[in-house]
């Protein structure tokens, strides 16, 4: 239990750290979008190979196919709402706050840190239900979480901090989301520990598919809207060191 709050915490510790390097520093708009590429990537090869594949021989087709459009279907409905609340750009990699994130400046910080944890809850629930089988936390999900986490700390803090937000709002705000984020982990641990196969299998794919339908909304148009003809190629990197590190033991 505490194994998976302890790993949910270090997922959603890439949050603070974005929100730190935004706040001392301006990075180059590439190098973020670059980390979102590759994160794009690695989170892919977890859905494709750790979470898809876990979920079918646990429950099968029915509960896998079932849980995969039903946690795309509820991801995209809350995304819509958020996203008409101000938080519609909150992945955005753009080094300039008031191109990259105009709501930000429109006091919807709360928006935006509600966005931060419908994308993080999946993926935290993941990291403790990963947990269940004995075998150790997958690397590659942790990894990929974190990878995720640090771009979108990084540019959503930057428009709160153009916004006129001071340092104890902006570290209050990521600092909370990273503890509701070890908080689900540990949650996901508990709640299905003793389940059936079909529930875990069937969890485990709505986490796939609200993961997925994230990357298409939010990862995915970022990154390319940055490094352009190289995404696909940074992306691919990305997925090849997860894949290897899955098929690896990680």
């Amino acid at each position: 239990m505490w194994e998976a709050f302890f790993w949910g915490l270090v997922g959603g510790s890439a949050l603070v750290l974005g929100a730190a390097i935004a706040y001392v520093a301006s990075l180059p708009q590439r190098l973020i979008a670059s980390i979102m590429a590759i994160g794009s990537g690695v989170l892919i090869s977890a859905v494709a190979f750790d979470l898809m594949d876990e979920a079918f021989e646990r429950g099968g087709f029915d509960s896998t196919a079932a849980g995969f459009l039903g946690g795309a279907i509820v991801y995209t409905a809350a995304n819509i709402i958020v996203s008409r609340r101000g938080a519609r750009h909150r992945k955005r990699s753009g080094s300039n706050p008031d191109e990259s994130q105009p709501d930000a400046q429109s006091n919807s910080g709360a928006a935006i840190a509600i966005g931060a944890l419908l994308d993080g809850i999946p993926e935290s629930v993941v990291i403790g239900v990963s947990l269940l089988g004995g075998s150790g936390v997958s690397a590659v999900t942790v990894g990929a979480v974190f990878l995720s986490n640090v771009p979108e700390g990084l540019s959503s803090a930057a428009g709160m901090k153009a916004s006129g937000r001071g340092a104890a709002y902006i570290f209050g705000v990521w600092g909370g989301i990273a503890l509701a984020s070890a908080i689900a982990a540990l949650v996901g641990n508990v709640a299905l520990a003793g389940s059936s196969p079909d529930v875990i299998a069937a969890v485990t794919a709505v986490a796939a598919g609200a993961i997925l339908a994230m990357l298409v909304d939010t990862m995915i148009p970022e990154a390319t809207e940055a490094t352009h003809d190289y995404s696909g190629l940074i992306a691919v990197v990305g997925f090849l060191a997860a894949f290897v590190l899955s098929k690896s033991g990680g």
